[in-house]
């Protein structure tokens, strides 16, 4: 266990750590590891406001985790609250108060809020100890809400969380709260080139982008998993892929308004030309400063590329787009194949497949999911790397859960 001093150098450290992540929905998640394991609390949630709500963003839960299969991630559904007194968060958010609950089956009838026993009578899971923590910006604003949920003792009994946890709590989420206001800027401005490209495509939109992104992310983590990589690289990793995925299709904005929004299939002549986007958007991180730029550069360039060798725009010189010396191919870049394909462009290429599959087009039907599985499944070592494929199956429900949080 931790001194006082200890404890105030660890919520420093946490803070720290928690600074150096880019994006959003990772933060999030970041955060309320951290915080759990800083209190001991076996489960917790992170809400976020959107106007007069708070969206229920991320929640975790180390009971019913545990009883999950190796691997699996525990599925969860997204909801909004009101911000007003009747709920424990919406409380918070309200007033922006700290709420030390020590029994949330034990609230006395007459506080203005109370708390909902649905999670825990589908989940046979049962809420006790509850510490609730307003996320507070810089201007004295509410961000959201941070829920700590049963806290523990070193044996394991549930506890109730102590004036410490909310006075270090407090401090902790203060600075989480920065690094999520810069999360959301750094999101806002990604999405804003977004909005340029979709101005152009009008499917590039920002729920798409979003969608590709989570799918990205998860394939990446089971594909990593599989290959034995250390937990600390493969977070590191996550963080800057998600916010490339998120750009793959930003070459676009270089593409003429006919043939993007051509309300039906391109021809031989059209496609080729839209073929461009790949590396016209890659000039844009050809000079990279930094690993995002790495990232979003492999991404950018080759997320169309195929497993066999049959995708586009292979080795190729950015400038003029001609083959690069000794990848000629009847006069034309020979495409990258096989391991040649950095790994972030062979997840998003997946990715952007499953759902732009699954997706209206203007020139097409959504694809029901049954067909969209066959296509990938009968893929595998053919557009798609076998291994990336795998990965992708082993996680389909959090794929799902994805799809549904950014609906178009």
């Amino acid at each position: 266990m931790f001194n006082e001093k200890e404890k105030l150098q660890e919520i420093i450290r946490l803070s720290s750590e928690v600074t150096k992540i880019n994006d959003l929905d990772l933060l999030l998640e970041k955060i309320l590891a951290k915080a759990r394991a800083f209190v001991n609390a076996d489960a917790g949630s992170i809400y976020i406001r959107e106007g007069d709500q708070l969206r229920f963003s991320h929640s975790q839960n180390e009971t019913l985790s545990k009883k999950l299969p190796s691997g699996k991630k525990l599925i969860y559904t997204s909801f909004a609250l009101p911000i007003n007194n009747h709920s424990i968060a919406g409380y918070v958010a309200n007033t922006g108060e700290i709420l030390n609950i020590a029994d949330v089956y034990e609230i006395p009838p007459c506080l203005p809020y109370g708390f909902s026993k649905d999670f825990d009578n589908v989940s046979h899971y049962r809420s006790k100890s509850m510490l609730t923590i307003p996320l507070k910006t810089t201007r004295g604003d509410i961000d959201g809400v941070l829920q700590m949920i049963n806290a523990q003792n070193y044996k394991g009994n549930i506890i109730s969380f102590s004036k410490e946890d909310e006075s270090l709590m407090s401090h902790f989420a203060n600075t989480a709260t920065i690094a999520i206001e810069r999360a959301q800027m750094t999101r806002a401005i990604i999405l804003r080139m977004i909005s340029m490209a979709e101005l152009r495509d009008p499917m590039e939109t920002g729920a798409h982008v979003n969608r590709v992104a989570g799918y990205s992310v998860e394939i990446f983590e089971a594909w990593a998993k599989q290959k034995g990589l250390p937990q600390k690289t493969i977070d590191e990793k996550k963080d800057i892929l998600r916010l490339a995925a998120m750009l793959h299709d930003v070459g676009k904005v270089a593409i003429s308004d006919l043939i993007l929004k051509k309300p039906a299939r391109l021809n031989q002549e059209e496609f080729e030309i839209i073929k461009q986007h790949t590396f016209l958007g890659a000039r844009l991180f050809a000079n990279p400063k930094t690993a995002f730029d790495e990232a979003a550069f492999e991404v950018v360039l080759n997320h169309h590329e195929h497993w066999n060798g049959k995708g586009y725009p292979g080795f190729l010189d950015l400038v003029t787009g001609n083959p690069l010396p000794g990848f000629d191919d009847g006069g034309k870049p020979r495409p990258k194949k096989g391991e040649e394909i950095p790994v972030f462009g062979r997840v998003v290429a997946l990715a952007d497949v499953y759902d732009a599959l699954s997706s209206l087009r203007s020139y097409k039907k959504s694809w029901d999911e049954e067909r969209v599985i066959d296509l990938i499944r009968g893929s595998s070592g053919q557009q798609f790397d076998p291994a990336i494929v795998e990965a992708f199956f082993s996680c389909l429900e959090m794929i799902h859960v994805i799809k549904k949080q950014y609906p178009d």
